[in-house]
C-alpha cells in the first residue's frame, strides 16, 4: 500500500496561467515526503535532524507532468518506496485529483549524517519500517 497525503492547491502554487507553477509540485513533494517519515516511517524531521543528526536529501529526482492542477483542487499524493538500499530509497510519487493522474515522479533519498555531510545506513528501525511497504519485484 503506497503511503498517501492530500495537500489543497493554494493561490502560492499557481502562476500567471492559473495553473500549479512546476516547481511548487516539487515543494508539495518534500511536504508529502516529509509526512510520509512522520506519519509511517515513526521519525519526523525534527527528531531526525535534532536528535539523530540525520537528513534525507533527495539526490535524484524525475518527473513526468501529465496534466495540470487549478487552484482549489485536493491532489492525492501516493508515495511507493521501490528500493530500498545501504543508506538509499527510491521511491515512486503520484500526483492525482478528479480520477487523473496529473504527475508521476520518481526519487531517490539519502540517508546522510548532517555533520559529516556524508551517507551512512539508514537506521534499522526506519529501514524496517521501510522493507515492510517496499513494492516487491515483479
Amino acid at each position: 500500500m503506497p503511503f498517501e497525503t492530500i495537500t489543497k492547491v493554494r493561490f502560492a502554487h499557481i502562476d500567471g496561467a492559473s495553473i500549479v507553477f512546476y516547481p511548487r509540485y516539487f515543494e508539495m513533494l518534500n511536504a508529502a515526503v516529509e509526512d510520509w517519515f512522520a506519519l509511517e516511517l515513526g521519525v519526523d524531521f525534527r527528531s531526525m535532524h535534532t536528535d539523530r543528526g540525520l537528513g534525507v536529501p533527495t539526490v535524484q529526482l524525475s518527473a513526468e507532468f501529465i496534466a495540470p492542477s487549478t487552484l482549489g483542487e485536493d491532489l492525492t499524493i501516493s508515495l511507493t518506496p521501490e528500493r530500498v538500499g545501504r543508506s538509499s530509497c527510491t521511491y515512486s510519487a503520484v500526483f492525482a485529483a478528479a480520477g487523473q493522474d496529473r504527475l508521476r515522479a520518481t526519487g531517490t533519498l539519502v540517508c546522510m549524517n548532517l555533520e559529516t555531510q556524508t551517507s551512512e545506513p539508514w537506521p534499522e528501525d526506519i529501514r524496517t519500517r521501510m522493507m515492510g511497504v517496499l513494492v516487491p519485484d515483479m
